[in-house]
């Protein structure tokens, strides 16, 4: 009988035999099945859930076994990291969904980034000297902009999702009532953040013991206050804290310790659908985050940098592949930073930027030997190619149906405030608008920066969703928080799966590189010593530094949803139905 070819993991095929194997063939046959990786991603016929948090992922999982579509499920996801992971999981900051509906082949992006409050004036955030003031623009109640998460939520869930809006927040209601036992990493996180915690006197009561003491692993943390909330937006959908009872409860609040936000910004507030912003990469599809995430356009420049170079001949995490990224990021970084800003309120070269023509000529500038120092290379002209601590899941269901979502408080825990009787944290955005540059402008009657303040206009990001396709379908779902460190993740991951053909757990646990429009390279801790070498010996400074990202994603391919869990940080996980 001939041998038949089994698919490990839907990723590479063995040959084994489809019967016992003849005695005198047995001294040639393997004796133990062998593995194409170290590294094997979690595997699922009906669906998949990648978060950061397990007990989250769960809830998501449980919203697809009921009958749930993803968007149900990555709502849900949402609602209960708000309650699991405090400090990123959210319904005070922000963030952006993509969503691809199989039925009508259409991919949306829903924005709900947060918008500076009506009252917001530049010299509240900078001193006279025009040096950004961190105590108020990233601490306190004049950090937060006006938050969009509910809103965001909301619209996605019932223009998407086919759950009642209630099944979709009442598992977030039973977690934040009844409780959670923390794991190790939550604990550690409360005391590494008693800091920030203490701003508001609802924080220090939520997260630790009547004498101040802290919550151990293993003790269970109930949240009533949150649970309030919760139910009053099961109940009542985005008016409650727009225009409802928390509403009131937030405004006041604001008023009482000198915030910004109002109940005229919180009734104001809507989020946006937009279009996806498209490019391809080796043939494939890439849809990604428009503005207000500068993530996107500078994605998709990086891209078309790279696609000038062969990639796969110099191998994966080799030094001069490493080099030809790093060279690009700075390219790509140079741009974000003189370019992109909220669209409602400024002009973006966005076709510039996705332009492979501009790719082109920005590649040019690459030495393939030796790393050009920042200023040499500078920002371009993308108008010239114009024509007429954060948290990302991914989600995925049997239909076809596809989530991917960032969103975040901006700084761990944001601001640094709970509202009082509301139980939740609220952002820090207020310090992502450029203050400083905008200062500078205005003294010198320069041009505004793109992303300077303004009241209602959206803070730019660099959080950006990302799916790409291959055959018309979803094949890659990605995203990770991780500030500044975001758009360099996402890049490698894409290129660990598109150009080496790792599998998305492979992809997802390589280390990583970040660079931006400045001249030194950082490494993730214990990175390769002799890759070290090289790279220095080509011209990079090296720092090393913390672990980069956490990256949440799903492949799917030959039918089956593979689940890339990120280790980066403790307790994510990716569960099938």
């Amino acid at each position: 009988m001939k041998p038949f070819r089994l698919v490990a993991l839907g990723l590479a095929a063995l040959s084994v035999s489809a019967a016992g194997l003849p005695a005198s063939g047995w001294a040639q046959s393997k004796q133990l099945l062998e593995y194409p990786s170290i590294h094997s991603p979690v595997v699922g016929q009906k669906g998949m859930v990648v978060s950061q948090n397990a007990i989250a992922t769960q809830v998501g999982v449980d919203i697809l076994r009921q009958g749930g579509n993803a968007v149900d499920a990555a709502v849900a996801t949402a609602f209960a990291l708000a309650v699991t992971l405090p400090r990123a999981g959210n319904i005070g900051g922000d963030g952006f969904m993509m969503v691809h509906m199989a039925a009508t082949g259409k991919t949306v992006f829903i924005d709900y980034r947060g918008v500076a409050p009506a009252a917001a004036r530049l010299d509240s955030f900078v001193d006279a000297n025009g040096k950004e003031r961190d105590a108020v623009s990233s601490v306190g109640y004049q950090a937060p902009a006006v938050p969009g998460t509910v809103a965001g939520l909301f619209l996605a869930q019932k223009t998407y999702g086919k759950l009642p809006w209630k099944a979709v927040v009442e598992p977030a209601f039973r977690l934040a009532n009844q409780g959670v036992a923390l794991s190790p990493d939550e604990a550690f996180v409360f005391s590494w953040g008693r800091q920030r915690l203490s701003v508001s006197e609802a924080g220090k009561a939520a997260f630790y013991k009547p004498d101040g003491a802290l919550y151990a692993a293993g003790e269970t943390l109930k949240q009533p206050d949150l649970a309030w909330s919760l139910r009053q937006i099961a109940d009542h959908g985005a008016d409650a804290f727009y225009r409802g009872e928390i509403a009131k409860r937030l405004a006041a609040d604001m008023k009482a310790h000198g915030g910004l936000i109002t109940e005229a910004d919180l009734a104001a507030y809507k989020p946006v659908v937009r279009e996806p912003l498209e490019g391809a990469y080796r043939g494939l599809k890439v849809l990604t985050s428009p503005p207000a995430s500068a993530g996107g356009a500078t994605l998709l420049e990086m891209l078309n940098i790279l696609e000038q170079f062969d990639l796969k001949a110099s191998g994966p995490g080799s030094a001069k592949t490493l080099h030809l990224m790093a060279e690009a990021m700075k390219l790509g970084y140079a741009d974000r930073y003189k370019y992109l800003g909220d669209t409602d309120f400024t002009k973006v070269p966005l076709r510039g930027f996705t332009s492979k023509a501009y790719g082109i000529e920005r590649a040019k500038l690459i030495d393939p030997d030796h790393a050009t120092p920042a200023k040499a290379m500078g920002a371009g002209d993308p108008w010239a190619f114009e024509s007429p601590n954060t948290t990302h899941f991914s989600i995925a269901d049997a239909e076809g149906n596809a989530v991917s979502n960032t969103f975040t408080l901006g700084a761990d825990f944001g601001s640094g405030v709970m509202v009082a009787g509301a139980g939740f944290m609220l952002n820090n955005q207020m310090n992502n608008y450029a203050h400083e540059a905008a200062w500078k402008a205005r003294r010198s009657g320069g041009p505004i920066p793109p992303n300077a303040m303004e009241p209602g206009k959206r803070v730019l990001s660099t959080m950006m969703p990302t799916m790409i396709f291959k055959d018309g379908k979803p094949w890659l779902i990605t995203g990770t928080p991780g500030g500044s460190t975001i758009i360099d993740t996402v890049l490698q991951v894409i290129v660990n799966v598109v150009d080496f053909n790792l599998n998305v757990a492979e992809a997802t646990h390589q280390p990583r590189i970040f660079q931006n429009a400045s001249d030194a390279l950082e490494v993730e801790p214990n990175f390769n010593p002799d890759t070290v070498a090289a790279l220095k010996a080509m011209g990079h400074p090296i720092k090393s530094d913390e672990t980069m990202g956490s990256a949440q994603s799903i492949m799917l391919d030959k039918g089956l949803f593979l689940g890339g869990a990120d280790p980066r940080r403790p307790g994510a996980a990716a569960i099938a139905p």
